[in-house]
């Protein structure tokens, strides 16, 4: 058994999101997977679920969890430890199950879980404020926890508009007088491609923004997939553009800005005009801009098969008079389509740069597996190693109550085991 993993699923090294040359490599695939996990399996993967989660918290506090489930590496090595596929969309939706169902049978570790798959997805808000009439919750947290759900879910599906829907949300929070850490866990589909990618976030007592929010992105990576990206730091001045066009152009004229806009992209993609004609007399888009330069930018904006009705939209904007892009995000009606509208006349009238670069670049194979996997990669499940690894986990947990000098020789130890078998 890996004791390295051990004690990397118990203290990954921090990620700390930066620029998005993320230093992370590889890509990884996750397939939409049917079925079910059997329930032996899934009671095995509950215990040491509960094991894991247990002998952290007693090592090192319920927000050394949250750091290891928001980090992706840390969830992927966390998902293999139990047994669950390393390549499945499953490894998402069955480890955040099971991670919901410990906190819930387990309230001393001091850990709330909210939302899942599907419908939970979008229970999200009654059970944060079941959360709250519990009293687990006070009202200042209560009202950031409803918000960072929103805005994490509105920025995967509409800020970055990568051709996955979103169909499970998972928010994990640590909570304690004054004080808020959580962490958001969600999962797109592309029924086309039938694969999945999972967006990771984390964050505190501060409200979250949406510049570069994610601590990482699981997916199959493909160039040129991507319709636009306005989270990342490339579409910075893209997203000060377009507030500054809900705010300041009349309406009218931004809707005629957007139609000729969505005009171009036609007439590109069909290739029914030459765009160096009709460009020549239209001096609202930038000069020095060529049929190749508009040819370029639209392959990104795919047109709607109908015009959206967006002037009722853009009023509402422009009553709301919204200061950041998350307040814009979060008014009712901004959706993908108003979005993407905004930033076409962004990059194409106003010339700044949205990025069309995935962001995705985790591999989650790298990993060892404790105690197998649930379809036989790299072996099939053992049992008896799933039981060792429970027994050592609560020794673990168990030891690390009995005080701060227990709790560093349990540290030690295993440091110097990871240490000797890092060669292998």
């Amino acid at each position: 058994m890996a004791l390295t993993l051990y004690y990397n699923t118990l203290f990954p090294q921090p990620y700390t999101p930066g620029p998005r040359a993320m230093p992370l490599t590889g890509i990884a695939e996750l397939p939409l997977h049917d079925g079910k996990v059997p329930r032996w399996l899934a009671e095995y993967m509950r215990r040491l679920t509960e094991a894991f989660m247990e002998a952290i918290v007693a090592l090192a506090g319920p927000e050394r969890f949250v750091d290891l489930v928001a980090d992706p590496l840390g969830f992927q090595a966390f998902n293999n430890a139990i047994g669950m596929d390393w390549d499945s969309s499953g490894s998402t939706t069955v480890t955040t199950a099971m991670i919901k169902e410990v906190a819930a049978r387990r309230p001393d570790l001091g850990i709330i879980v909210a939302g899942g798959k599907g419908a939970l997805a979008r229970s999200v808000p009654d059970e944060i404020n079941s959360y709250a009439r519990q009293g687990l919750l006070d009202e200042q947290s209560t009202g950031q926890l409803l918000y960072v759900s929103r805005l994490s879910a509105k920025t995967d599906s509409v800020l970055l508009q990568d051709g996955y829907s979103l169909y499970h949300h998972t928010l994990i929070a640590v909570t304690a007088p004054g004080r808020l850490y959580w962490a958001v866990i969600q999962q797109g589909m592309n029924p086309a491609t039938r694969m999945a990618r999972r967006y990771h976030w984390k964050g505190g007592d501060r409200r979250p923004q949406t510049l570069e929010p994610h601590t990482g992105i699981i997916a199959s990576r493909t160039e040129g997939s991507v319709q636009l990206d306005l989270t990342s730091r490339r579409s910075l001045e893209a997203r000060n553009v377009i507030l500054e066009l809900v705010s300041d152009t009349p309406v009218g004229s931004l809707v005629s800005s957007i139609r000729e806009a969505l005009g171009a992209v036609r007439r590109c993609r069909s290739g029914t005009l030459s765009l160096d004609a009709w460009l020549i007399g239209n001096e609202g888009f930038r000069t020095g801009f060529t049929g190749n330069d508009v040819c370029r930018i639209a392959r990104y904006y795919r047109p709607p098969s109908r015009p959206p009705r967006l002037e009722p939209v853009l009023r509402r904007i422009k009553q709301e008079q919204p200061e950041t892009l998350e307040g814009l995000l979060l008014i009712n009606g901004v959706g993908e389509s108003v979005i993407r509208s905004l930033a076409l006349v962004a990059e194409l009238v106003h010339g700044v740069t949205v990025s069309h670069v995935d962001p995705a670049v985790v591999d989650p194979f790298r990993y060892a597996y404790i105690v197998g996997g649930k379809d036989g990669v790299p072996f099939p499940f053992r049992r008896d190693y799933a039981e060792k690894v429970i027994l050592f986990l609560r020794d673990v947990a168990e030891e690390a109550r009995l005080g701060e000098n227990a709790r560093r020789r349990v540290l030690a130890r295993l440091e110097k085991l990871a240490k000797l078998l890092e060669p292998r």
